[in-house]
């Protein structure tokens, strides 16, 4: 039910509903709720998740936050209600939301109206299942709202549905058949997936197996897995740690796994589209035994990434992993109306179009064009294909991210179409252009601007003074629909990206994202420069960060050069701590690309250094500062092959222990390993060499 209205008369009237029904599982979102029921304010939201609602109040007067509002309708159970307070809906995109500040960047205003709201009041007006009051009176659903009928009850006494039990037989199939065949559990919400894996998980304790482990992107993820498992083995949940017998049930972090590699009989990953597909693949790598549980649309992850790039994986990697569906709700009917009109208005079920693979598309067919945000708004079908790449694109795209498209006052929508069918999208960022007083605070760090990623970084991490006052352009996201990727797509809208910048007069273009190998290689390619590499892993890839520039004008031709120079000063230090764990295979493309001094500024000892070392027998120790230069020098040169690249990346410049180092090259020890790098720089001194220096290398040899 919608209540639409003054903010005071609709919580009066939501207030008389709740005393009137009387429900004792009433939950109230916002604020002013009435004395004696359960309440929350929207971050403290998903504490409700896996609890049942019979009645939910969603008070947006008190800032409507899709997250939050896609969480806890969730947890509505069959024949409950749910009231929406909200504005009068010809007023709710000028309402000034409280949970816009969340969406704001510097030195930019809010549009007003808002689309993402004006969307939301055009679903609700047209959506038929709705009762409405207003000021007015009351406005009757149009069409009968279908009674929840009840779910066929599943033989197994803990589940209940089929759906469910044939779910906690293959997580313990698992554990019991042949290994490295992992497990997909996939469904949409509400279907007992957590609930599957805590049944399965305590009936393998019980059954004699020692440890269980379970991870998912945050803690909280997994009460409900906890508190199933801990019903199943007849005990209280507390915390995420459960002891029957001689076993246990754990939650380890997805970090500490890959890190600490503890031993377990199985791994249960919860919400899974919700942790890195670098991460998923690791731990893949080291547990032979894992079941996966991943939401196909949900409020904190979509599984259309988890789709198309982890079982992408698995088909190559572990050809016999097995999926199964979930399709039966539990706490409501199939098809239930709340769900889907849910689903319609924070575009869960967005969807990229559907095209096959064999579809031919000529470069000269394309169309790329820049729409703003409210013709985007204004057209369905286009939001919903362009939304629906993102979400593919990225393994972690909400509900927020679509209000964030649709009203963030500084982005710029990129769509390119064949055939009226959008085939790849870009989101720009407009960033910079503060007074030098602020990119002074900027560069100092004691200011942060919201939304600035890139002139932040350049100043406080580079020590660019000055370069938060140019005009940049930053790439958010770009992504291309699978089925018609590696066909040059990609390099065609980067290219109108860039025309686009030059013409809007930016100094500059830039990309920060996730380290892949294959990303570092594409933005190479096509103009752009590394200036940095971030040394903590990122919150949303849990990758390291690196990112690139592409200067546009004379100003910013000035600026990339001093990040160019303030990058290759500052990454020898940052590869020996604290990248010193970086994988070899990233820095590769980034370190051939370094511009370094000349080795004719080499001294006459220097030379002497390198020689003795490579070629004698002095110390390691009392030579890096000459083996770290000609090392540099000769991967930026591309003097070596990929495996003696790997060795002096990680010894010489990453530092890592002798022991690491023979491991990874399937070395015999340090004697091997050293023997190695001598012969490696003997290569590099012999290309290097002056002729005073190639004359007593001859005589040596001789």
């Amino acid at each position: 039910m919608h209540i639409a209205g003054e903010a005071s008369w609709s919580i009066e009237q939501a207030k008389q509903i709740v005393q009137a029904i009387n429900d004792p599982n009433t939950l109230w979102i916002g604020e002013h709720p009435p004395e004696g029921i359960a309440h929350a304010d929207n971050r403290q939201a998903l504490q409700h998740l896996g609890r049942e609602s019979g009645l939910l109040i969603y008070n947006a007067f008190s800032g409507f936050d899709p997250d939050a509002f896609g969480a806890v309708s969730g947890t509505l159970t069959g024949g409950g209600l749910l009231l929406l307070l909200t504005p009068s809906l010809d007023r709710w995109a000028e309402y000034a939301d409280p949970e816009a500040e969340r969406i704001t960047v510097a030195n930019y205003e809010l549009p007003r109206p808002s689309h993402f709201f004006t969307r939301l009041a055009k679903r609700l007006e047209t959506e038929p299942t709705i009762a409405r009051i207003t000021f007015e009176g009351i406005k009757a659903a149009q069409t009968a709202i279908p009674s929840n009928q009840p779910v066929p009850v599943s033989t197994d006494p803990s589940c209940l549905t089929e759906d469910q039990s044939t779910a906690v037989e293959a997580i313990i199939h698992v554990i019991k058949g042949h290994g490295r065949r992992p497990l997909v559990l996939s469904s949409d919400r509400g279907r007992g997936k957590s609930s599957a894996l805590g049944i399965a998980a305590a009936r393998l304790i019980k059954g004699g197996y020692q440890r269980i482990l379970v991870t998912a992107s945050r803690q909280a993820a997994v009460e409900s897995l906890f508190s199933m498992a801990a019903n199943e083995l007849g005990m209280e949940a507390h915390g995420v740690e459960l002891h029957h017998q001689q076993g246990v049930i754990e939650y380890v972090a997805p970090d500490r796994l890959i890190q600490e590699k503890p031993r377990g009989d199985l791994l249960l990953v919860d919400e899974a589209a919700a942790i890195p597909t670098p991460v998923l693949i690791k731990l893949l790598e080291h547990y032979p035994r894992i079941a996966f549980a991943t939401t196909v649309h949900g409020y904190e992850g979509t599984g259309l990434g988890f789709n198309h790039r982890f079982k992408k994986h698995l088909d190559q990697q572990r050809p016999q992993w097995r999926e199964i569906q979930l399709k039966t709700p539990i706490r409501w009917a199939m098809d239930d109306p709340l769900e889907q009109l849910v689903f319609r208005m924070l575009a869960l079920d967005a969807e990229p179009a559907q095209i096959e693979p064999e579809r031919s598309v000529k470069n000269d067919q394309l169309s790329v064009t820049f729409p703003d945000q409210k013709q985007l708004m204004e057209d369905e079908q286009q939001l919903q294909q362009f939304f629906g790449l993102l979400v593919l694109a990225h393994y972690r795209t909400t509900p927020r991210d679509l209000w964030h498209l649709l009203d963030g006052p500084n982005l710029q929508p990129v769509v390119v179409t064949h055939d009226q069918q959008i085939i790849a999208v870009a989101l720009l960022a407009s960033e910079g252009e503060f007074s030098t007083e602020l990119a002074e605070q900027i560069w100092l760090g004691r200011r942060r601007p919201r939304g600035h990623l890139l002139a932040q970084s350049l100043s406080a991490h580079l020590g660019l003074r000055t370069a938060s006052t140019l005009k940049g352009l930053r790439i958010m996201r770009i992504a291309v629909h699978p089925a018609l990727q590696s066909r040059g797509i990609g390099q065609q809208l980067l290219k109108a990206i860039q025309s686009y910048a030059r013409k809007q007069a930016y100094d500059y273009l830039g990309v920060s994202y996730g380290a892949e190998t294959r990303l570092i290689r594409f933005w190479q390619a096509n103009g752009m420069k590394a200036v940095r590499i971030g040394v903590h892993p990122g919150a949303s890839s849990s990758q390291q960060s690196v990112m690139h520039i592409q200067a546009l004008s004379t100003s910013g031709e000035s600026m990339l050069s001093q990040a160019r120079t303030s990058y290759t000063r500052q990454l020898p230090a940052l590869l020996a701590e604290p990248l010193s764990q970086l994988p070899a295979d990233l820095l590769i493309p980034l370190l051939k690309e370094i511009e370094l001094p000349p080795l004719s500024n080499l001294t006459e000892q220097q030379w002497l250094d390198a020689v003795a070392y490579a070629f004698g027998n002095r110390a390691y120790d009392y030579t890096q500062g000459i083996i770290k230069t000609l090392t540099l020098s000769s991967l930026a040169d591309g003097l070596l092959n990929e495996s003696d690249e790997c060795l002096l990346i990680k010894r010489v410049l990453q530092q890592q222990s002798w022991s690491e180092c023979a491991t990874a090259l399937d070395l015999s020890g340090k004697r091997a390993t050293e023997d190695r790098i001598r012969t490696i720089l003997q290569k590099a001194i012999v290309n290097y060499a002056d002729s005073a220096t190639a004359d007593i290398i001859r005589r040596i040899k001789n």
